[in-house]
């Protein structure tokens, strides 16, 4: 009789959760999202940026259905205006910017009414005389106030970044990542007093690259990676580069990938986490105005 009893209750714990995961698919499938994504991306421009558009693609793709957010890519910047922006929680920029002054000033709009924002890598990248001129002074200068980029780490490699403040994305004072191409820019963010630097390069991963060339090869200094701006709801990740089979490039028709992004549990957690907080702030934000 007492094991009948225990059958029973396991049977109506199983039809419960059953009946709760049709209604959740269900609810998603219909866009009831706890928030919606919309990132964009070029995939164009070095094969490394367009291996982890593509995984970046993927893994929040599949995330999105476990945590259940709606994800959205597009290599369309023409949706850039401030009316579809208007209609999603988090815009990504996957491996760049917009380059059109309209599609700039959608953007601008966006993020000054309480939009959110979430960049990596290459998506802060501007350097004069280059196919990503320094043209857009509010973008790189006021809202991530890097400013231009001045030189980079090569070889990608891994790092261990440092918590430079308490913050409420990650608790993890240490991040272990998988390899990346490291920036340097010309601006120093610890002197801007609207920019809080989440995490940087530890100590403990100099040197960072293996060159050839010795201005290649970090061996001492501080170097933010992931920094958010106290003015607008958006975070920073220098972090968006795989490491590729560069020595074989010529043997055959694809690179390999040799390392994938996301594959650092304490990195993808601090996403996730900031991707709900993120949205959470620009509702608040956004229905302000």
């Amino acid at each position: 009789m007492h094991s009948l009893k225990i059958r029973k209750v396991i049977l109506f714990i199983f039809l419960i959760t059953v009946l709760f995961n049709n209604i959740k698919s269900q609810n998603l499938e219909n866009g009831d999202f706890h928030f919606k994504i919309l990132a964009f991306y070029n995939a164009k421009n070095d094969m490394a940026h367009i291996s982890y558009v593509k995984e970046a693609n993927n893994y929040f793709d599949s995330i999105s259905k476990v945590k259940g957010f709606g994800y959205q890519s597009t290599n369309d910047w023409s949706k850039m205006t401030f009316n579809e922006l208007s209609k999603y929680d988090i815009v990504m920029f996957l491996d760049t910017r917009p380059e059109d002054a309209n599609q700039r000033y959608s953007f601008q709009q966006y993020m000054e009414k309480g939009g959110s924002w979430i960049g990596f890598h290459f998506a802060a990248f501007a350097l004069e005389k280059s196919a990503y001129e320094n043209n857009w002074k509010w973008y790189h200068n006021t809202f991530l106030g890097s400013g231009e980029y001045k030189s980079n780490t090569w070889r990608p490699t891994s790092a261990i970044l440092k918590r430079i403040i308490k913050n409420k994305f990650s608790s993890e004072k240490f991040v272990q990542t998988e390899p990346n191409e490291w920036y340097a820019w010309k601006n120093d963010l610890r002197k801007n007093k609207d920019i809080e630097i989440l995490y940087a390069i530890d100590e403990r991963s100099f040197p960072l690259g293996t060159g050839p060339k010795k201005h290649e090869i970090w061996t001492e200094g501080f170097y933010p990676v992931i920094w958010k701006n106290k003015n607008y709801n958006m975070i920073y990740s220098n972090i968006g580069h795989n490491d590729m089979d560069y020595e074989h490039l010529y043997e055959k028709d694809s690179v390999r990938t040799l390392s994938l992004t996301f594959k650092s549990k304490e990195y993808s957690d601090f996403i996730i986490n900031a991707l709900y907080l993120l949205a959470k702030e620009k509702r608040k934000r956004f229905d302000a105005h």
